[in-house]
């Protein structure tokens, strides 16, 4: 069941990340809902998203520990 939070949360994240404001809301939604090993492997993926879309950095702040 976990498993399919976070790929549900990377859906979400790549649907939303035209809209930096909406992304940062989904990001931090994704850290309270997700374990710790996930967050890890969603960090992964949000700056693969980063690399393609720049303005999405502003977002990287809510993955700190």
């Amino acid at each position: 069941m976990a498993r399919a939070m976070l790929e549900y949360t990377k859906t979400v994240l790549n649907k939303v990340s035209f809209d930096a404001t909406l992304f940062c809301r989904e990001v931090q939604k994704a850290v309270s809902r997700l374990l710790p090993y996930e967050i890890e492997e969603l960090k992964i993926f949000i700056n693969s998203l980063v690399l393609q879309n720049p303005e999405l950095n502003q977002c990287l702040i809510y993955l700190k520990p």
